[in-house]
């Protein structure tokens, strides 16, 4: 994985670098801090990771800036854990639960892995209100959070894995490969819908961008200090 060893920063052709995303913080607070810290010319992340969802996020600097189109486009893989019995407008925890539906702690795990496998392949997907969908100019989520009403046009996107790894009432732990453009949140409102209940997300963790793992990348503190210290040696 590139940028491994600071020394080689490049700083005309640019780099790539992986960052796992803590918890909490905006894909721009990760590229402000970078930015200040490595003092990059340019620098922009290839797919944009919620504040409530962890993992991978890929930064391009310099003039690997003109990659992050092709590096969005790759297929991406998450770890999730759904909460089936309840909803939240937002469909994840940003916001408070607005409706409850009973659902049946007996459902097994063949029954719950039958329902995922329905998922995979091309689909029509409606994307969150709380997103990023640019709707009239505007963010969806921006009219979300002000109580307007409106209706978002699905997307086609791909589904190439879904596995339940672990049921434990009401809890579901699941790994899925999709498309760019997949919105998890939705697969979580759809998937409980196939289930004859509500859902949201509990968390979320990208995993994987095409050949990028989050395993081989930097948390944020620790890149930062070291593109301090590669930065101001002679």
């Amino acid at each position: 994985m590139e940028l491994r060893a600071l020394e080689h920063i490049d700083r005309e052709g640019g780099n790539v670098i992986c960052i796992d995303k803590p918890l909490d913080w905006t894909s721009f607070d990760v590229v402000k801090k970078i930015r200040h810290a490595g003092r990059f010319k340019k620098i922009g992340h290839a797919g944009t990771l919620d504040p409530l969802a962890s993992g991978l996020l890929i930064l391009c600097t310099e003039r690997k800036t003109k990659t992050i189109e092709s590096i969005q486009a790759q297929e991406k893989e998450y770890t999730a854990r759904f909460f089936l019995g309840a909803s939240r407008p937002s469909f994840d925890r940003e916001t408070e639960i607005d409706k409850e539906s009973p659902f049946e702690s007996a459902t097994t795990m063949q029954r719950l892995q039958e329902v995922a496998d329905g998922f995979l392949g091309f689909q029509d997907q409606v994307p969150p209100l709380f997103s990023a969908v640019m709707v009239n100019g505007q963010r969806a989520y921006t009219l979300a959070r002000k109580g307007a009403e409106v209706e978002l046009k699905p997307k086609t996107i791909e589904i190439t894995a879904f596995e339940v790894v672990a049921w434990q009432h009401p809890f579901i732990d699941v790994r899925i490969a999709c498309s760019k453009g997949t919105y998890i949140r939705s697969i979580v409102r759809d998937f409980a819908l196939k289930m004859g209940t509500l859902g949201y997300l509990e968390n979320l963790r990208r995993t994987k961008i095409g050949d990028y793992n989050v395993e081989n990348s930097w948390t944020v503190d620790q890149l930062a200090a070291e593109l301090r210290n590669t930065t101001t040696t002679p």
